[in-house]
């Protein structure tokens, strides 16, 4: 299937190394391939593959496929000295894609031996967009089959419920024990993957691993190292409140989200606020990405416990405000005030079941299916 990167890897290409990043099985792999096959030729290498990681340490590659694909490279010891060189000796026209499943924080912390030779892109499950520009369907079929199914290509399109099921536990399953390993130690896999079954629950509030800690008999120390490893693997994200300082933002708890909302536990209501947060999250770093903008995503909440679910900022002004309700056509109280606390900012109640938009005051309710249909990708 044609992912919403396609044109974009495709013409970033042309100037400068691509590196795109994402969760495990989100399709970087099958976009990989299917660039080879619209540039004619090219060669798709695994450094996790025994025989592909020969090929990448000896550079033994075809030196004239116009597109060569390198996944995983970043295990590879002094990986950015080795692909600065790479790329500087490459032959005349040859474009380099690199891919990886490990934060995008790992290549910005490159240092200066890269700086000005890539473009970073990060691939995001699917959205009520890009499942409705794919399947034609309408946004209220995409959400019901995105909450349902999670947006990762497989179980999406699997053919049963079941098939997506049996994916999921393969799936998370997998993530907690072998690649938790790259980052920590073999003994701490059992008590990472107990914090992670623990997050299940805890979606769309306020963490206090301090909690959390005495529950299993850790420290907070050591569980803020298990959340650190859980977002580098794309296993989950997190939202911090918003604050004109940041190291304060930094300090206050943040609300902790899974990329595949499938994995959240608890009734309908917190898998909606969990979709609704992975398509901001795509939102906003499409809009980093491609556009350039500086934008983030956060959530307000105030001292009397007052808080919106999220809100959007450009720069240091708060562009967004948006609440999410199933089906409560009422203002919620807190939006409302925060509206006359920031009145440039747009105040919107995202209701999961509404047939119709409708304005209160300052407030916007709107259908969420067909709201998210209109976010950037």
């Amino acid at each position: 299937m044609k992912r919403y990167l396609d044109d974009r890897i495709s013409l970033d290409l042309g100037k400068k190394m691509v590196f795109l990043v994402g969760p495990r099985q989100v399709g970087k792999t099958t976009l990989s391939q299917q660039l080879i096959e619209a540039s004619g030729k090219g060669q798709y290498l695994n450094y996790d593959v025994a025989e592909d990681r020969r090929l990448i340490e000896n550079q033994a590659w075809d030196r004239r496929v116009p597109l060569l694909v390198l996944d995983e490279i970043h295990k590879m010891p002094l990986w950015k000295s080795w692909l600065k060189g790479v790329y500087d000796g490459r032959t005349a026209g040859q474009q380099l894609l690199v891919t990886g499943s490990a934060r995008l924080d790992t290549f910005r912390q490159s240092g200066d031996s890269l700086a000005g030779r890539f473009f970073a892109l990060r691939l995001h499950p699917l959205s009520v967009r890009e499942w409705c520009e794919f399947t034609g369907a309408a946004p209220e079929q995409a959400m019901t089959h995105l909450l349902e199914r999670g947006g990762f290509p497989e179980p999406c399109l699997a053919v049963s419920n079941q098939d997506a099921e049996r994916w999921r536990r393969q799936y998370f399953d997998g993530l907690v024990r072998n690649d938790v390993l790259e980052f920590s130690r073999l003994h701490e896999v059992s008590s990472m993957r107990l914090f992670a079954e623990m997050l299940r629950s805890r979606v769309g509030s306020p963490l206090s691993l301090a909690s959390i800690a005495r529950d299993l008999h850790l420290s907070p120390v050591t569980l803020k190292k298990y959340l650190d490893i859980l977002e580098a693997l794309f296993i989950v994200f997190t939202v911090r409140p918003w604050h004109h300082n940041i190291a304060r933002a930094t300090l206050q708890a943040p609300k902790v989200y899974f990329f595949d909302t499938g994995l959240v536990l608890g009734d309908s209501g917190l898998r909606y606020e969990n979709l609704v947060a992975c398509a901001l999250l795509k939102h906003v770093e499409w809009q980093q990405d491609v556009q350039g903008k500086s934008c983030g995503l956060h959530y307000i909440r105030t001292k009397d416990d007052a808080e919106v679910d999220f809100c959007l900022s450009e720069g240091d002004t708060l562009t967004d405000l948006i609440e999410c309700k199933v089906s409560d056509t009422k203002a919620h109280r807190a939006l409302v005030r925060f509206a006359d606390q920031w009145p440039a900012a747009r105040a919107t109640q995202l209701l999961r079941d509404l047939r119709h938009a409708q304005d209160l005051g300052r407030i916007e309710l709107r259908p969420a299916a067909a709201w998210l249909n209109g976010l950037a990708a």
